[in-house]
């Protein structure tokens, strides 16, 4: 235990010093001027302070209450040296934040007897604080675990809904980080760009309740089918809805407006502008940006910059102009991005505690009939449902199935 010791008077630290280093475990550091003790209190964590009343430089009271003030010392019992011992004294020095007094008149043996307490109730105050800083831990781990639990969990159901739409994966992992990024760019709090990053891969979970004649449909749609396909804001948002957490709440708010848009002509509601929460329209740009890169049963893939202006052209029709124009100030992150979906080159542009990293690798190879080794089991080694065939293009990027176009993207 280390404890401090301020007394302008030389006898009388050496006395108390003694007296302190008789007891087991107690390293001493004495000063005569308070000044040099409180940048030494600054730097080193003594768990006892003993300081003089009266000294030169600095009242005692003084000391006591510049020393409270730091974070480590709000506990540290503190005690106050005087021979003054009249009601006003007492009185100043509690209020300042001394714990005790200890009255150098008093005999030797008082004085041992009071300084063996003293120690024993820094020892017993540090142990408190080392058990509850130990407790604090295992909290913070727990809650920690349990919050990597929370975003497996939700990746993983984002993957169930991406496998029943002939993906493996990466346009979940794609939005996520768009989504991101954007609103990294938009200036939000730092937890809360976390939390879209997290909720995003849900923005599409209600489409687990649409047949799979629908959804897996190579051509265009018909007005009944496309009426049934975009029911599935409406069902994610059920799904999702009266969560008690945070995240959870999130990712309802982005699977039923996701598809709104900033004209009031999109759907469920028909939500115009701000009416629409900032977190869907965030995703909103990010799930057609990747609708159009990417290569589909029903069309071909759209090159990038000719995405980047299909989404510049519908800014403050379909998307939020502030939302385009934080998706346009970091393009060289979003082309990062997408050229880092693939498996490996995803493992290396993520840390190894998100939760994309946890999960095992979604090879194709699954899909396209590849032998696997029957003695090693993989995600690759579970069924997966075959890629529908692709037809050949149909033409130009205007000629487009309705699902191919920003304003209907599905």
């Amino acid at each position: 235990m280390d404890a401090l010791l301020v007394d302008d008077s030389s006898t009388m630290r050496l006395r108390l010093r003694r007296l302190l280093e008789a007891e087991p475990d107690v390293t001493v550091t004495d000063h005569g001027n308070p000044e040099a003790a409180l940048i030494e209190a600054r730097t080193r964590a003594f768990d006892l302070v003993l300081v003089d009343h009266h000294m030169p430089e600095m009242a005692g009271v003084a000391f006591v209450e510049i020393l409270r003030a730091i974070p480590h010392y709000a506990r540290v019992p503190i005690v106050m040296i005087t021979s003054d011992v009249c009601d006003a004294v007492r009185i100043s020095a509690l209020e300042a934040g001394a714990t005790d007094f200890l009255d150098k008149r008093s005999t030797g043996i008082e004085i041992t007897a009071r300084l063996r307490n003293f120690v024993r109730l820094a020892t017993a105050v540090r142990r408190l604080d080392d058990q509850a800083g130990w407790l604090a831990n295992e909290v913070e781990m727990a809650v920690r675990h349990l919050r990597e639990r929370e975003e497996e969990i939700i990746f993983r159901l984002s993957l169930a809904v991406e496998y029943r739409d002939n993906d493996t994966g990466d346009h979940t992992w794609r939005v996520a980080h768009y989504s991101q990024i954007m609103a990294e760019a938009l200036g939000l709090d730092p937890a809360l760009c976390r939390r879209i990053y997290l909720a995003a891969p849900l923005h599409d979970v209600g489409k687990v309740a649409i047949p799979d004649t629908v959804l897996l449909k190579p051509g265009k749609l018909d007005a009944d089918e496309f009426a049934l396909v975009k029911t599935h804001t409406s069902l994610g948002s059920r799904v999702l809805s009266g969560s008690s957490c945070e995240l959870i709440r999130l990712a309802a708010e982005i699977a039923e407006s996701h598809h709104e848009r900033w004209d009031g002509t999109g759907y469920p509601h028909g939500r115009a502008g701000e009416r629409i929460p900032l977190a869907a329209r965030i995703v909103a740009v990010a799930d057609v940006f990747d609708a159009l890169t990417s290569e589909r049963p029903y069309k071909t893939a759209m090159p990038f910059d000719a995405a980047v202006e299909a989404i510049r052209a519908e800014s403050g029709r379909h998307f939020d102009p502030a939302c385009v124009a934080a998706f346009c100030s970091r393009l060289e992150e979003i082309r990062a991005a997408r050229a880092s979906a693939g498996d490996a080159a995803r493992r290396m542009f993520t840390e190894a505690n998100e939760p994309w990293a946890r999960v095992p690798a979604l090879l194709r190879e699954a899909a396209s009939g590849a032998e696997v080794d029957p003695g090693r089991t993989t995600a690759a080694s579970v069924p997966v449902r075959p890629a529908m065939p692709v037809p050949a293009k149909r033409g130009a990027v205007e000629g487009k199935a309705r699902r191919a176009r920003p304003e209907a993207a599905a």
